[in-house]
């Protein structure tokens, strides 16, 4: 019997996906240590900062800093490094959250009352509190640090630290690039104040993205990069839930900003377009998992190879028929059928010839019954059918079969020629018999057939 293919675990990373992901991984640290030179080495042009304009700003020297030592750590903490380069990338992980860690102290020292502000004089006097980078980013830079520095954690109380800290990251980077968004695109008026480097906010982003990408390789996460189809519909979902808060808060400001309608029907519009779109992505979900179950349930009946009933199929079906025909007071009939020789195919023609023959008795059973009937195998060279037969009608069924049988084999270049054993029998009308009895005097009926072949033969 041909072996069969093993069955994908939903867990199991998609290779695919993550080969793509690695790519995509490289290109963003590329990018994001790119422009972390380019800034720092402006500082020392003069030309270079005279192309500073208000919607390009040069990143803060502390900015490039960070933003370069989190994307070496990154590379340093791949799996395919050696361990020395691992601790070198968690070194540049903690020094990433010591000293964004630092900045977001300054930051909140200077908005505290004099009583306290002595106590860092210290750094204050090295201009470490006085970092030109805004608190958003210095706490996304921290949080960056801590969840570099649990990357490659592996007891569970570090992987929540991980996953934690990250849900944390996007929540702080995804705060920060909306409010810069918002405040630069003047949904709501003119901007509130000057604002941040681009390039800041950029580096953020693809540092945060590569961060949650690395932490989807296991923990809570990992989800995203699963080969089942709840992973599949995940990373499928991700975008359009993320777009859809932002797209609708856009179209509220407009409307409401620009006084085009009043707001009880911009709300009301807004709210109306917020219930048909969670209702789409709803019934969609819907039918997706109703179609996962019905192929979940087909699997489970269906033998692979010949695509008939397997034995728990055959069963299922055959009992439910048995009771509808006891209760109408019908006769009901079995068959079962043996591929002769199928181990001496196998021995001598190898495993896919004998997987074809399989195919080809699957084949001739659904031509010589009805649609109705239950074809099913059942063991590795057995199959059988159950139906509302009389016994002249099976004994015509059997019939069909054995000319299906014999001009299937009277075609061209048939090498191995089908040679099936037949054995039936029919409970009569309203009797209690179980399937398995009737399943026990067909297989004796068969066996007998097949002893009377080879009584022949000899």
């Amino acid at each position: 019997m041909a072996k069969l293919k093993p069955t994908i675990l939903a867990r199991e990373t998609d290779a695919g996906v993550l080969k793509k992901l690695v790519v995509v991984e490289q290109l963003a640290l590329g990018a994001v240590i790119a422009l972390a030179i380019l800034n720092l080495t402006a500082f020392f042009l003069p030309l270079a900062q005279q192309l500073e304009t208000t919607n390009w700003r040069l990143m803060s020297s502390e900015a490039a800093l960070l933003a370069m030592m989190c994307a070496l750590s990154l590379l340093l903490l791949e799996p395919r490094r050696s361990e020395r380069m691992h601790w070198l990338g968690a070194a540049l992980a903690t020094a990433v959250l010591l000293l964004s860690g630092i900045i977001v102290t300054g930051n909140v020292l200077h908005r505290l009352p004099g009583a306290v502000a002595y106590i860092p004089s210290l750094l204050q006097t090295y201009g470490l509190l006085q970092a030109h980078i805004s608190l958003p980013s210095a706490c996304s830079f921290a949080l960056l640090g801590l969840s570099i520095l649990f990357l490659r954690a592996q007891s569970r109380a570090a992987v929540l630290a991980a996953d934690l800290s990250t849900c944390c990251l996007v929540f702080v980077v995804l705060v920060t690039a909306s409010e810069q968004i918002i405040d630069v695109s003047h949904v709501f008026g003119p901007a509130a104040g000057a604002p941040g480097s681009l390039q800041t906010l950029v580096c953020l982003l693809l540092l945060t993205c590569v961060t949650f990408s690395c932490r989807a390789r296991n923990g809570i996460l990992s989800i995203f990069l699963g080969r089942g189809t709840g992973s599949r519909l995940a990373r499928a979902m991700s975008p359009i839930l993320l777009l859809i808060p932002y797209l609708r808060e856009w179209g509220r400001a407009h409307l409401i900003g620009d006084r085009r309608m009043p707001p009880p029907y911009s709300t009301a519009i807004l709210a109306t377009l917020a219930v048909i779109v969670s209702s789409a992505l709803l019934l969609y979900l819907a039918r997706r998992i109703n179609s996962m179950e019905v192929e979940i349930h087909h699997l489970s009946l269906r033998d692979e190879l010949t695509g008939l009933y397997n034995l728990r199929g055959f069963r299922l079906l055959a009992e439910q028929a048995l009771r509808m025909a006891n209760r109408s007071r019908h006769p009901f009939s079995v068959l079962f059928v043996d591929l002769d020789s199928l181990k001496q195919i196998n021995d001598r023609f190898g495993h896919f010839a004998g997987s074809q023959c399989l195919v080809e008795t699957a084949k001739t059973l659904r031509t010589a019954f009805r649609e109705t009937d239950v074809l099913g195998r059942i063991g590795g060279d057995e199959f059988a059918v159950a139906g509302d037969f009389t016994e002249p009608g099976m004994v015509v069924a059997v019939g069909r079969l054995e000319e299906t049988v014999a001009a299937w084999n009277a075609g061209p270049d048939r090498l191995i020629p089908l040679s099936l054993s037949f054995g039936t029998v029919t409970s009569k009308t309203g009797s209690p018999e179980t399937l398995d009895a009737l399943l026990k005097s067909a297989d004796h009926a068969m066996y007998e057939h097949k002893r009377g072949k080879k009584r022949l033969a000899g």
